[in-house]
């Protein structure tokens, strides 16, 4: 028996990168995956990019559970709410809720004050990376919290431990991960009496198809890229964090969590998972001891 066979999940957010990584694994542990977004094989969204999210539903299907795509812009409380409602309607429950929505399209606009952004991209980026969190919270958790157990999960960039000492990309990208971060508290103190779960995860460097494209490699020549840019020895894939995210909903102790920050490479060591190629890295860890003080890329001890 799968560990999450009969739980049912909503990944939005899916179509790729960390979402579609979390959904497969959801899936591999033997869930029924919901995965939403706005890229489908009729429409991509204004990220213009190939993924679609009847693909990570396939991938589900093909890792072992069973993939649900959904076409939902979760700006539009309208369809969250149609979504939720067929979701009680097929299923009966929503057990797993991953909020992994992000509002980042195109370069981010690095070190850039808030004056000196752009501020029709900057406000978009705070109504994708946090409103649509908002208001998938607002129409999923009444149907989260009818059954013991729920978990939700806000994903994010960063553990509070580092983003509390360090300036992240610029104003609009510091604000919406602040944000996410103090959603996961509000939520964890709101669920405490419904015995469900909220935890902030993170993954690290996560190599996401947007992130090989721009480096000029695959997931499977990865490591050509460390020529250039030497620290993305640390990366991790979109499995890695996917895999904790199961390993979490797995856990019949969750509620040690709740409200707390962690990150992939932390729970890969609690919970004795690795990657795909059978190594753990351990990014946070990694950015304060080795990156950030300027020292050689080595990840011995990292990963």
């Amino acid at each position: 028996m799968k560990p999450l066979a009969g739980k049912v999940a909503l990944v939005t957010g899916a179509t790729r990168a960390a979402g579609r990584g979390i959904a497969v694994q959801l899936g591999a542990a033997g869930a029924t995956v919901y995965v939403t977004g706005r890229s489908t094989q009729a429409r991509r969204s204004e990220m213009n990019r190939p993924e679609t999210i009847e693909e990570t539903a396939a991938l589900v299907d093909q890792a072992g559970g069973h993939g649900i795509a959904v076409p939902v812009d979760h700006l539009d409380a309208e369809q969250v709410r149609t979504l939720i409602d067929r979701i009680e309607r097929e299923q009966g429950a929503l057990h797993i809720l991953v909020n992994d929505i992000w509002g980042q399209f195109g370069e981010p606009e690095w070190d850039k004050t808030v004056w000196e952004s752009d501020l029709d991209n900057g406000l978009r980026l705070l109504r994708l990376g946090i409103d649509t969190h908002v208001i998938t919270s607002h129409f999923a958790l009444p149907l989260l919290i009818k059954s013991p157990g729920g978990l939700v999960i806000e994903m994010t960039d960063g553990t509070n431990e580092y983003n509390a000492d360090n300036y992240r990309v610029s104003f609009f990208y510091d604000l919406a991960k602040g944000a996410v971060s103090r959603m996961a508290f509000a939520l964890a103190h709101e669920l405490d009496k419904y015995d469900a779960t909220a935890v902030l995860l993170t993954p690290g460097w996560l190599r996401s198809e947007s992130m090989l494209d721009g480096f000029g490699v695959t997931e499977a020549n990865w490591q050509d890229a460390t020529e250039r840019i030497p620290h993305f020895a640390i990366s991790e894939s979109p499995s890695y964090v996917g895999r904790a995210v199961a390993a979490l909903a797995a856990d019949p102790d969750v509620r040690r969590w709740n409200g707390k920050s962690t990150s992939s490479g932390e729970l890969a060591h609690l919970y004795d998972f690795t990657d795909l190629d059978g190594s753990r890295p351990d990014a946070w860890r990694y950015m304060v001891e080795v990156q950030d003080p300027g020292k050689p890329a080595d990840t011995s001890g990292y990963r």
